[in-house]
């Protein structure tokens, strides 16, 4: 028994001594990266039908709301004092660089005029505007950039991944 555990020792430590191919080295930042680095300062901006509850953009998950209840709630979404101008203007006026806004988060609520879902801004609100339409203009004229924020799960999909999130939202078993 003693022979064979040191024959299994040997086994693995020779085995671990043949040669690897050689990998050349990523430099630490790529462009891209560098790119958002130096930008130093930007503005993340969580916002959608979640918004109207107060409590995050977990809201359907952590409060087990039921998607076909928490998807009422985009019938009366109506941001009337949405103004892209004023927003990119205070953000700038911050010293902020870019933009990043949810675009669609897990709830699968859409904040521009999709034709993937009628599920978004402009066919399920009264509000019916593209506000990430109106943004990206705004950001063009005011020389601001403009990042989004796409959630590919969706809590009220059957075919979202099983998992610790959007267990108690309604959409399988």
């Amino acid at each position: 028994m003693r022979l064979l555990s040191l024959l299994s020792a040997l086994l693995l430590f020779v085995g671990s001594a043949f040669a690897q191919p050689d990998i050349q080295a990523k430099p630490s930042l790529t462009p891209a990266q560098e790119h958002f680095s130096d930008m130093r300062f930007g503005v993340f901006i969580h916002w959608g039908i979640y918004s109207m509850l107060g409590q995050g953009e977990w809201v359907m998950q952590n409060q087990d709301l039921h998607w076909q209840e928490y998807e009422k709630l985009a019938g009366a979404f109506y941001p009337l004092h949405f103004d892209a101008k004023e927003w990119v203007s205070a953000i700038k006026n911050a010293g902020a660089r870019y933009i990043c806004i949810t675009s669609r988060h897990h709830d699968g609520f859409s904040l521009w005029d999709t034709a993937q879902s009628d599920y978004n801004i402009v066919d399920a609100t009264p509000f019916g505007r593209d506000v990430l339409e109106e943004l990206a203009q705004e950001c063009a004229n005011q020389g601001i950039q403009l990042h989004f924020y796409y959630s590919t799960l969706d809590w009220r999909r059957e075919d979202y991944p099983r998992g610790r999130t959007g267990r108690e939202c309604g959409r399988g078993p």
